[in-house]
Formats: C-alpha cells, structure tokens, sequence
C-alpha cells in the first residue's frame, strides 16, 4: 500500500508539471496598483489582492505595490482584503486601468467567515454550533508564546501540558493526556501518531509562519467529520503561496523559570522561515522551516502516592515510608509486604534460633515476634526522580514544502510534505521520552471551490522512543533483581532483629519465658526503625547513581531494548512503524441544485500497524493488524422566511472492521433577526471508535499484562473460560467472576442552544448551553487470573465499556467590547459539571476538568495609529480530581488526585514598521511566575519570557 501510494504521488507531480505543456490558454496580462491604508496614508504590504470568483491573486509587497497576473476576460472585480481591514472591491475594465485603493481600519466584531461547522464558508454568526476561529490578525494581538498555546485562551477549550511542545487540547470534559476525543487536522490530514494514538498538533504541525488560521468546534462533530470527534474538532490551516508570496522570517528567544527545575532559568530559540513564490498564476510553491530547542518544563512532584503504612499524600517521604511511592518518582512502584513477604526468606533463621533456644518458641512464634508493626510493613525499591531518567533537551525541527498548479482559475491541485522530528515528553499511563520521534504526513489534493478530492498518508516513528518509568525499573534490575534485592532486604533486617531478640530473651530468660519474650518483642520494636533503615542501606550498597559511566550504560541497554524486553533483563524501547492511509472526498451541489445547498461526502481508511510485534498482538501468521474503515455523510442546508431561517441537516455513516456500523445525524436551526442577532439549537450525535491500542495492544509491563478489548485477545489468554476476577473484589476480599460485556464505540448524544451576536457594532456576545449523555464510555479494568500457583495470579488490564450512561452539562459566555482609539476588552466564563458521577459506581469517567473556568483580556492593536500594540490577559481555573492510569490505584480510588486551582497573567507589546516589514514583540506567559500543574504528574510550568522579531507576516 506504502509504495502504491508513493508512486500515485510522484505520478501525480509528472502530471501537474506536464499540465504546463497540455493546457492551453490565453497569454496571461498584468494588473498593477498600490494600496494604502484610509486615514494615515501609509502603505499597507501584505494584503491580498484578488481576481473575485476565481483563485487567482497576488500579495502586495512592502511598497503597497502589487503586480496580478490573470487570464481572466474583462471586466473583472478585484477583491482586496487584509486581516482587521473593511473588505474592498473594484471593477477594472482593461489591464491600463490605473488601480489605488484605500483600506479602512475596522474593529467591527463578528466579521469572520468560517468552514468547519458547516463545510461550507459562512458567516461565524450564523453558525449551526458553537465555533471558535483565530487568525493571524487574532495571534499576533495575543500574548500566548505559540499559536497552540492561545488556544487555551478561547472560552471552554482545556489544555493538558505534557512538556514544551506537547500539550493536549480538550472541550467539554473527560480530559485527558494525549487526547483521543478531539480531532485535529492539518490542511485537511488527521494528526494523530497513528500507532501510539495522540494528537501531535503542536509538535509535529504547521510551523507558525505559515500558519493561516485555526477554527476549533467545541462538543460533537461526527457527523462532517466522522470517528475521534466526538469531544471537538481543531481546523489549522496553513497559507496559500498564491495568496502569501515572499521571504517571511520568525525569530524568538526567551527563558523559561520555575525555581523547581533542576536549573531555574534556561533560554530557549525557535525560528522558523518559509519563502513562497508564484511563476506565473497558475505554479506557486512555498517551503518552510522551522526549529525550536528548549530546556523542557520537568515533573518533579514527589508526594507519597502509595498511601502505604499509614501514610498520606503530603506527609509521606522515602525517609519515613518503606512502601513510598513517589508520583515523578519512578521503579519504587511494587510493593512487597513484610507479613508475606518477608516469611519465606526468614525461617531458615527462626527455626536456627529457635533450636538456639532450645526450642522454648517456635519459628512461628520468633517470626511474630520481630515483624514490624503494620504501619511499617510495606516495603518498595528506591526509585529514581523522573530526571534521572527523562532527556529533557527539548528539539523540535518542522519541515514543510508545497507545489500548487491552477488547472483553471477555480481548480488547484496540491502536492504537499509536512516532516516533524524531535524529542518532547509525553504522559500516558508511564512518562514517555518521545526520543527522536519523527512523523511524516504526505498529501495529493485536488481542489475547487465547490468540490475536493484528497489522498494523504501519515508515517509514524517512533524513534529512540522510551518509556521512563519502565527505564528506571529496568535500570535497578539490571543492576540487582527485585527477587536478590528484596532478599538482601529482608535477611539484613531478620538478622538485626533476630539478633537482638536473641540476647534480650537470653538475658531475661531468669524471669521466665513470657517475661523473657515481651521484654525481646519490646527491644525489638523500639529498633524497629534502625533496623530497616539498615536493611535498606545494605540492599540498596552498590546502588548505580545517575550520571556515573555505569548508570548511563545501564540505562542505554534497557532504553534500546524493545518493551517488554527479554530473559536477559527489562526493555524501554517503544518500536512503532505503523502508517496511515486516507482517501476522501467533497463535493457541494449548490451550482447544480437550487432549492437547497447540498453537500456530500466520504472516505476509506487504513491503519498498518507495525511495532516489530512488540506493542500489539499478531494473526495466526504472525502479522501485525490491518485495520480499514470507511465513511460517508450528505448534507442539506436551506433558507426560509426571506434568508432569517437556516435549517441544516446532517446524517454520516461510519464502518470500522471491528464494530458495528455508526449513523451520525446532526439536525440544527439557526434564526437570525435585527441584522446580526442569532439564536441556534443544535442536536447530534458523536462516536469515537477505540483506539488501535485499545483494540490491539497485546504488552507485559511490570505493572499488568496490557491487551486490546477485542474479543479474540480474551481468548488467546482464557480470560473467557476460567475463573477470572475484577480486582476491586479481590481488594475487598470476596472475588466475583467478572462478567465480559460487549466492547463498544463511544457514543454521545448532544444538545445544544446558543446565542451570539453584535450589539451596536461594538459588543459581540457568544453564549451556550449543552447537555451531553455518553453511551459506552470506554474505561480501563484491571483482572486477576488465578493460576496453578496459588502464591501467584496473572493480572491483565483491559478497556471495557459502561454499563451506565453519563451524563454532563455546562454553558459559556463571551463578551468582547471594541472601545474608542482601538482598546479592546473582553472575557469568557464556562462552567462544566459531570451530574451522575456517584450512579457509575466504581468506573472511573476521567471527567478531568474543572466546573469553572474564565479569562479577562484588554488590549490595543493599535495605539494611536502609532503600531504600537499591547494586550493582557488573565486566565483562571479551579481545582478539580484527575483521574488517569497515572494516578496510583489508591488516590484514584480516594479521589485524592487533585490538581490546585490556579491563576496565570500573560501580557505582551510589540511594535510594527511597516516600511521594514518587521514587527518586534516582547512578552511572557504566566508573568507573575504562579507556577501551576494542568493534570497528574505532569510537569510544573512557571513562567516563560520571550521577545521575538516577524519579518512580513
């Protein structure tokens, strides 16, 4: 499939090149002309210039000049147009007109035209849903340090930050690390790392220069846009090298601080460049680069999460706590039980003491006797902190290149190749140091503006990819085995403790043997603490000590082995090759039928799943999985009652090799009135189908046995046939059979009202309320195989489906006021709330968001047309629990996981010289320096400073 694609591609690059020599058409003419802005009468570079019902265009440079070169017959209507700026047109009659137009400066809010609700351009006011849009105007007045990091600006939208460049984009509840419930796309391609499953849009997207716009639809939208949108949908969109001509430059250096951090204060560089040039009005092309390197944000929370002996989160520390389980402390998480435990590998000794005695106690009553209270029985490894084992060097290289050719003026055909590579770190249920990881995604595209046909492929590799908790547990077996460790352990504490009752009862024994022992019980209990302090400092003599020769070589033996590893010893390595495949394709009526717009739709998908079979399960010949799916939805759109009524109708259908088949309606009305008051009411339905390791992943962790929900993995492991059981009625000391269900995609049920409009050409209000019911809702089970060893059970974790609906609930409110001499000031609440939570017994929802959330802003963009520009911004959040595969099984049962309430200020300036083209901008993030965690066991982010220099952005 991979080399058919490769050579549909570069037989389609033959075809558009030989195009030059195929199609005929008339000499093409030039349009030149100036544009300035009204008012000040300066220049205005960088606007676009248009030929109106077709795509042909041009960029004015930095004298306002632009030069057009069109085929289209005159007269003609040009359409110039700038981000901020009151659209213009002007009729030209022949290539002599002489053409100079001013632009008027506007803050007229509610302007934007948006696709992503609809799949069609509409106004954002009379959008079916909820949609938010940002675009380069809207990045550049923001204070956020990247494009990715405003989103977390918009009302709703919740951020998850695993590291610099990975951060998770989520709305509406059950957030999660690497989010799986909102789908991003790039220029059309899906993002998600197809074989480990998360969004990579900040990390492996578009470089910022080229980035055109992001519109991001939060709640359900499977019914345009299929499976995984069922939380959202982010539309990021690079520019046209038709449109955006010419060298564009971005340079920004800063630091980033937090006091936590292993080096408080540590710079950072990202520069990016992209060139785009038009041949003629037909082949353009544009490249981009783009580079980034940091010192990463680090996880350093070494809260006790065990709860072991006695102990809580706050209070616990390796110093006090035999069973410490720190939360960024890693190969400290099994835990052994002195009572059980500690038996075996101590009665050869009690029953030599006992015969020592001549047998006045028995082994039983000896071993008793010198067992520590319960409060100090459980005992764990020592771990070693997350940057020990963790390659915090962040890099991130983007790699971007395009060829357009115009076949007509309203038919554009695409070959683009967008390349990522890097290293960043990422949260599943271990801490991943995503090594060298590098993706590819590659499109052939064929485009008008009624119709689009689309072929892409996405490359996965994950490089020198390795899991840091495995590493650290790999690295102290390497060294010395949990079984010789725990034996060490053990026998140094026995032999303390034997010794010490030994000649306590010898001295005492003139008092008779019951005062004998209680005086050698009560000498060894007030030892109790030496002695294990000893016990530990013997097991752990030798220990290798990050950053000694020795360390660093065991560390590179289990981080290139591959998971799980192999008899000789513990593995880290994540290897996945897997590929993407997609076909799909577009195509709007409305030309050909008049009574109302209708669209139609489809697509076929291909996952190869390829971990060198060491991730997911194999066929009976061995093979890694193929797993297709396809999918296809029609549209109808009609306005009634003089264009004050749209009704839109939507119905998708879904087929995945693996379940059932899905229909996705989506029925809406949107009612506008008083010129730009609109009132909408949506409802639909949204599925997202398992990922491909919760359908496939057949992994031995130290943890559990990890396998895929699909049935045939329960019968490769007779999880169907013997006796097996849930762990939560093992914990509680009556095991019950656990009945399997059917495993199911997610499904929801939404509805939605909203409200959004312009008062007086100054306020715009945005307004909703939604109530969501999620069906099948996929969670994780942990299962307790009993074997012929009754000293030993195999535990398996599984994905399984509810039983039970969920229920949620919220609403949202944005106010945005455009003041006299271009202030700005606006703001945003939401509220979300899970209703049911206590009805789902022990199923674990991972809701992960917090009830309230808001933002202030106030800003100018620019002051006294000076371009001078300034803008800050205030965001809150309140606390909330975070519930994840990360979270120790004892906090998450507890609901101890709380992540604080927080607030950050983000504030910037800058300034525009137009006649350089250039715009420098000072600013920083979390300026106050609060720093804060946005989910468990993620890293600390403090504050991040940055100036940066734009060149014709």
């Amino acid at each position: 499939m991979r080399s058919i694609l490769i050579k549909a591609f570069i037989g389609c690059l033959v075809l558009l090149l030989s195009l030059t020599q195929i199609i005929s058409a008339q000499n093409p003419v030039s349009i030149n002309g100036t544009v300035r802005e009204k008012g000040s009468g300066n220049v205005m570079p960088g606007v676009t210039v248009a030929v109106k019902g077709s795509n042909t265009g041009a960029i004015t440079g930095s004298g306002g000049a632009f030069t057009l070169r069109t085929t289209h017959a005159f007269p003609l209507t040009l359409v110039f147009s700038y981000v901020g700026f009151k659209t213009e047109e002007q009729q030209i009659s022949s290539a002599t007109d002489k053409v100079a137009i001013e632009l008027s400066s506007t803050e007229i809010l509610g302007q934007e035209v948006v696709v992503a609700a609809s799949r069609t351009q509409e106004s954002i006011l009379q959008s079916p849903v909820s949609i938010e849009k940002l675009d380069t105007r809207a990045l550049k007045a923001s204070p956020a340090p990247s494009y990715y990091d405003a989103l977390a600006n918009l009302k709703g939208v919740e951020m998850s930050t695993q590291s610099l460049t990975f951060k998770s984009v989520n709305t509406r509840g059950f957030n999660s690390n690497g989010n799986t419930r909102v789908l991003q796309l790039n220029d059309g391609m899906d993002n998600q790392a197809p074989g480990l499953n998360f969004a990579v849009g900040n990390m492996v997207g578009i470089p910022e220069v080229d980035l055109d716009n992001m519109e991001l639809i939060p709640g359900a939208a499977s019914a345009l846009y299929g499976p995984n949108a069922l939380n959202g949908i982010l539309l990021m969109n690079s520019k046209n090298p038709f449109q955006y001509q010419g060298l564009s430059a971005l340079v920004k250096t800063g630091f980033l601080n937090d006091a936590g951090r292993s080096t408080a204060t540590t710079g950072y560089y990202d520069v990016s460049v992209r060139y785009a040039h038009a041949f003629s009005d037909k082949v353009a092309f544009k490249l981009n680069v783009g580079y980034l390197q940091a010192k990463d944000w680090q996880a350093y929370d070494h809260r006790d999460q065990s709860l072991a002996n006695g102990h809580t989160l706050e209070n616990g520390t390796r110093a006090n706590n035999e069973g410490y389980n720190g939360v960024n402390v890693y190969g400290d998480e099994n835990t052994v039980n002195m009572y059980t435990g500690l038996k075996p590998s101590l009665m050869p000794q009690m029953i030599a003491l006992s015969q020592q005695l001549g047998g006045a106690l028995t082994p039983d009553q000896l071993y008793n006797a010198i067992l520590p209270p319960q409060n100090m029985s459980n005992v764990t490894r020592t771990g070693y902190n997350e940057a020990d084992v963790v390659d915090y060097t962040t890099k991130n290289l983007k790699l971007n290149a395009a060829l357009h050719y115009r076949l007509t003026t309203n038919l554009e055909a695409i070959l683009q190749g967008s390349y990522g590579s890097g290293t960043t770190v990422y949260t599943g249920a271990d801490r991943y140091s995503l090594k060298n990881f590098n993706m590819g995604q590659y499109k052939v595209e064929l485009k008008s503006p009624d119709f689009y046909v689309r072929l892409y492929t996405t490359q996965e590799r994950a490089g020198d990819s390795y899991a840091g908790g495995t590493l650290a547990s790999g690295i102290n077996e390497a060294w010395k085995t949990s079984q010789q460790w725990y034996t060490e352990y053990f026998g140094t504490y026995g032999l303390a403790a034997g010794n010490l009752f030994k000649t306590t009862f010898t001295n005492n024994l003139g008092q008779g043997i019951p005062a004998a022992f209680a005086a050698a019980q009560a000498a060894v209990q007030s030892q109790q603490a030496n002695f294990i302090g000893a016990a530990r400092t013997n097991a752990d003599k030798g220990r290798l000590i990050p950053g000694t020769p020795e360390f660093d070589a065991a560390a590179d033996k289990v981080k290139n082995k591959p998971i799980p590893g192999d008899a000789s010893g513990v593995g880290a390595k994540f290897t996945d090759k897997t590929n993407l495949y997609q076909a799909e394709f577009m195509y709007n009526f409305h030309n050909l039928i008049h009574f109302a717009e209708i669209l139609v739709g489809g697509n076929y998908r291909r996952y190869a799943l390829n971990s060198e079979k060491t991730l997911f399960a194999v066929d009976d010949n061995g093979d890694e999985f193929r797993i297709n799916e396809y999918g296809g939805y029609v549209q109808v759109m009609k306005k009634l009652i003089d264009d004050h009524v749209k009704l839109t109708g939507s119905l998708r259908y879904d087929k995945n090799m693996n379940f059932k088949g899905q229909f996705s309606p989506r029925l809406s009305a949107v009612y506008t009135f008083l010129g730009t008051h609109n009132i909408r009411a949506s409802y639909q339905t949204g599925f997202r189908i398992p990922h491909n390791q919760d359908q496939y992943i057949d992994l031995v962790t130290p943890q559990a046995h990890l396998i895929g929900g699909l049935p045939f993995l329960r019968e490769r492991y007779g999880l169907d046939k013997g006796p097996v059981f849930s762990l939560q009625s093992v914990q509680a000391g009556a095991p019950k059979q656990y009945v399997f269900r059917e495993f199911l995609p997610e499904r929801i049920q939404a509805y939605e009202i909203g409200y959004k409009a312009v008062i007086a050409k100054q306020l715009l209000v945005d307004a909703y309320i939604y109530k969501n019911d999620f069906k099948n809702m996929n969670g994780t089970q942990v299962l307790v195989q009993p074997t012929a060893d009754p000293t030993k059970n195999n535990i398996f974790s599984i994905p399984v489906s509810a039983t039970e609906v969920v229920h949620s609930w919220g609403w949202a409110l944005g106010l945005d006021y455009s003041l006299p001499l271009n202030f700005t000031a606006g703001g945003n609440i939401s509220y979300n709330e899970l209703t049911n939570e206590k009805d789902l017994g022990s199923f674990m929802t991972m809701y992960n968001t917090p009830k309230v959330r808001y933002s202030l802003n106030f800003g100018n963009r620019n002051i006294a047309n000076s371009n001078f520009a300034f803008n800050i911004l205030w965001k809150w959040q309140e606390s909330f629990i975070w519930q994840s595969s990360f979270v120790g099984p004892n906090l998450n049962a507890a609901g101890l996981s709380e992540i604080p309430a927080y607030g950050t200020l983000d504030a910037m300036v800058s300034k525009f010289f137009p006649k350089a083209k250039t715009t420098v901008k000072l600013g920083a993030a979390n300026i106050l320096n609060k720093k804060y965690v946005q989910s468990w066991g993620n890293p600390t982010v403090g504050m991040q400073g940055y100036i940066s220099i734009g060149y014709n952005l």
